[in-house]
């Protein structure tokens, strides 16, 4: 049998925690190892109890998300970082993106899309629904950066035109239609992007993409 997924709950609200636990501990692929009421706990349970995710508020007493994030994804074998908000627009999503958060989810997600969340992050990929991403960084994208722009000038224009689809919140299906190309050749594409940009995961090009210009925020 596959060992379950090691996850670590990190909010303020007793009652909040109880509810994602009770979700998590019905499933027989996912486990919750620990759980702490602060950013500061957060970060030491982590160290000590070593989960494969944390489910992460941002807004904690001690020590907030963003910098428990940081401190967390700086230890040796960083669990993945699922940040958790109240506010589809939450001022703090893109700092917790850039922080190092594969995603966030909203507090009053569905039990469906709390489980489909924590294995998409679990396996390497980002959460964030495309739309919120634009409306995020259609509102919160940062000028522009001469280190994102020179990373992705290493970019081939295929591959430019690729990462423009995915910050456009393009899956990997609507991109190669609309590229007229295989999903295969996509997928490769978007793997030797992450490389390239030497970032973890599409949210983390997303943002790069913004930073580098190669999409403008407003732009459809």
């Amino acid at each position: 049998m596959t060992t379950p997924v090691r996850v670590l709950l990190a909010d303020d609200q007793a009652l909040v925690r109880a509810g994602f636990r009770m979700v998590i501990e019905s499933q027989e692929d996912l486990t919750v190892v620990g759980e702490a009421g602060d950013g500061l706990a957060a970060f030491e349970h982590t160290r000590r109890l070593h989960p494969d995710l944390v489910l992460m508020d941002v807004r904690m007493p001690v020590l907030d998300g963003i910098e428990a994030t940081r401190r967390v994804l700086a230890l040796p074998d960083a669990p993945k970082v699922l940040m958790l908000t109240t506010y589809d627009l939450d001022e703090h999503a893109l700092a917790a993106i850039r922080a190092g958060a594969s995603g966030f989810l909203l507090k009053d997600a569905t039990p469906e899309e709390l489980l489909a969340a924590i294995r998409t992050v679990h396996a390497g990929d980002a959460v964030i629904a495309p739309t919120t991403t634009r409306r995020l960084l259609d509102r919160l994208a940062p000028p522009l950066d001469p280190d994102a722009a020179r990373s992705a000038a290493t970019l081939t224009g295929r591959e430019r035109e690729v990462l423009a689809g995915m910050a456009r919140g393009w899956s990997n299906a609507e991109i190669a239609e609309r590229l007229v190309v295989a999903p295969g050749t996509v997928k490769t594409h978007v793997g030797n992007i992450l490389a390239k940009l030497r970032v973890r995961d599409r949210v983390q090009a997303v943002v790069l993409a913004y930073e580098a210009g190669v999409v403008r925020p407003g732009e459809r």
